[in-house]
């Protein structure tokens, strides 16, 4: 019994290793993404950091449209990374997790 546990804990622990070093390899994926018409462009990190924008400069004449595309835009690739980070982390972590009797949840 002793060793199982040992066995476990030592699973748990390379899960967490796993998880941090998942983490920081999102920070180099990056997603691109643009408003409808092309006149935007963003592009983000799986971890939500803005790494790049490209505005049109028929956009720069309107502030108001300029706003809209980037308030859409944006949220377009931060759904887009969000699901990419959860889907990611939650892959490593439902691998490693230890088969302990009775707590299936992550099957």
């Amino acid at each position: 019994m002793f060793g199982d546990m040992m066995g476990m804990m030592s699973k748990i622990k390379e899960t967490q290793e796993k998880v941090e070093a998942t983490k920081e390899r999102l920070k180099t994926v990056l997603i691109d993404e643009q408003s409808s018409d092309g006149l935007l462009k963003v592009t983000v990190t799986a971890t939500n950091e803005i790494k790049n924008i490209s505005i049109a400069d028929e956009l720069l004449e309107d502030k108001e449209q300029l706003e809209d595309y980037l308030v859409l835009t944006l949220n377009k690739a931060i759904t887009k990374a969000t699901g990419i980070n959860e889907a990611e982390l939650a892959a490593v972590a439902k691998d490693g997790m230890p088969d302990i009797p009775g707590l299936d949840m992550f099957k």
